[in-house]
């Protein structure tokens, strides 16, 4: 390992040897940090933290300590992060509790900017970009190739679906649909179907020609959710991506963004 003499780090902890600390970095125990992985300075780790692969810190970034909980009660619980993230300054993730499963995860290829705040038991999944000062509550759960912009805070127990992008600045107190570009200057609306993201991404005319009819029916038709899910699936072509759609409203709990 590429050790900097200033850094402290726990004999208990589990390094791969070719994992890079930099100047004043601090590993506690049972924290195992996989090949590949760098901190750069003043990185400060709490076990039990598992990391995966070629990921990197940068400065003044937390991971692994206490949750701002007032129920935690110094239970065991875990931090757990995948391969290929990065990890900017003085972002702070927190470990989970007993009352959101024990975990904080965070899967692979993700970046998160500058000053974000991942919470207790947050989940966030894979390809997300969590834009500068976002802020997640507790219980938070991230899908695959979500956007969020810069100074956006969610709300405890709010899923953020796969391929959505939330504009910045966006306070998101309920779920955010799949494949919605969402943004709130006032108050969060959807406006359709995240078309830029999904053509870059791979996705034919059809798909999205498909999501922007399902979204026109939840949003502008005047019909109540059940009767546009019910119009949807009875006017709209059943791509996957519409039947991920249709039942992730018919699966969320906390009501979702229209």
């Amino acid at each position: 390992m590429a050790v900097h003499p200033s850094a402290v780090v726990d004999p208990k902890a589990r390094i791969a040897e070719s994992t890079e600390i930099g100047p004043f970095c601090v590993i506690a125990d049972d924290v195992e940090i996989g090949a590949g992985t760098r901190l750069m300075a003043h990185v400060f780790i709490e076990g039990p933290t598992a990391i995966g692969e070629d990921n990197t810190f940068y400065p003044y970034s937390t991971v692994g300590v206490a949750p701002q909980d007032l129920k935690y009660a110094g239970e065991r619980s875990r931090t757990r992060i995948g391969n290929r993230n990065r990890i900017r300054e003085f972002v702070s993730i927190h470990r989970g509790t007993q009352g959101g499963g024990m975990v904080t995860s965070i899967g692979d290829d993700n970046l998160l900017m500058a000053y974000v705040h991942v919470a207790h038991d947050v989940r966030i999944g894979d390809h997300t970009v969590i834009g500068n000062n976002v802020g997640f509550a507790g219980h938070v759960v991230v899908d695959d190739w979500a956007w969020l912009g810069a100074f956006s805070g969610v709300h405890q127990f709010c899923r953020i679906g796969r391929h959505a992008i939330v504009g910045a600045g966006s306070i998101v107190t309920q779920d955010v649909l799949p494949f919605s570009s969402t943004v709130s200057p006032r108050e969060l609306k959807v406006f359709g179907a995240n078309a830029n993201g999904l053509q870059r991404r791979g996705y034919d005319a059809g798909t999205i020609a498909a999501l922007h009819k399902a979204f026109r029916l939840l949003t502008r038709s005047g019909l109540n959710t059940s009767q546009a899910v019910e119009r949807s699936r009875a006017e709209v072509a059943q791509t996957p991506e519409v039947e991920e759609l249709l039942g992730f409203i018919e699966h969320s709990e906390r009501g979702f963004v229209k």
